[in-house]
């Protein structure tokens, strides 16, 4: 699958080597596709991954996804044309000091992600754990648990397939309102993380009897 990346930092780089490690091609959209990091972040994704302007990315992929920082998100989407094509969206609208979410209960940075692309097509995933564990889905043999929702079933069908393919077990979790509570859990794992004194090296976890 043809892979559109909005961004390539820590969240975007991270799926987007994975992704390339799976055979899928990745188009990293980013403001200097020419700058030591990105240059650095393709060597590390391989063959399959290119940088190029957002707008040239949006072009390029079959799925679009957002992993841009929370404060940059609306300025860049609303100047795309992002079609139908679904919208993969990881983004956290997280405070500057990591201290909550801009926004919540009422919203969610998903629900406002889908008003500013005016689609339909997308899915909330990929927010509630670490970058580390983008890379590197698997503890002690159990594949984590990766939460997804949206309105759309086919947008929904492709992020899940992405996220089983580098190693997530997908679970459905509902409409696209449902990321008002997938955004405070992802709060939780940067609290736990950063203050709680848990480290990065762990994720939240769907055991069923």
């Amino acid at each position: 699958m043809r892979i559109g990346i909005l961004g390539a930092g820590n969240v975007g780089g991270s799926l987007g080597a994975a992704w390339a490690r799976h055979g899928h091609e990745v188009f990293f959209g980013v403001r200097n596709p020419s700058s030591t990091d990105v240059h650095a972040l393709l060597d590390r994704c391989g063959p399959r991954a290119r940088a190029e302007s957002p707008s040239d990315a949006v072009h390029s992929g079959e799925v679009i996804v957002n992993a841009l920082p929370w404060p940059a998100t609306r300025s860049v989407l609303e100047h795309l044309s992002i079609g139908d094509k679904p919208l993969l969206d990881c983004t956290n609208p997280l405070k500057p000091d990591l201290s909550g979410l801009e926004i919540g209960t009422t919203t969610s940075g998903a629900e406002l992600v889908a008003q500013w692309v005016r689609s339909s097509k997308v899915v909330k995933i990929f927010n509630t754990t670490g970058y580390n564990n983008m890379m590197d889905p698997v503890i002690r043999g159990e594949h984590l648990t990766m939460f997804y929702c949206g309105d759309d079933a086919q947008a929904k069908h492709t992020a899940a397939t992405l996220a089983h393919d580098i190693g997530f077990h997908p679970i459905d979790a509902g409409p696209l309102s449902n990321a008002r509570l997938l955004e405070p859990a992802a709060m939780l794992w940067i609290w736990l993380a950063i203050k709680g004194g848990m480290g990065r090296d762990f994720a939240f976890q769907l055991v069923k009897r």
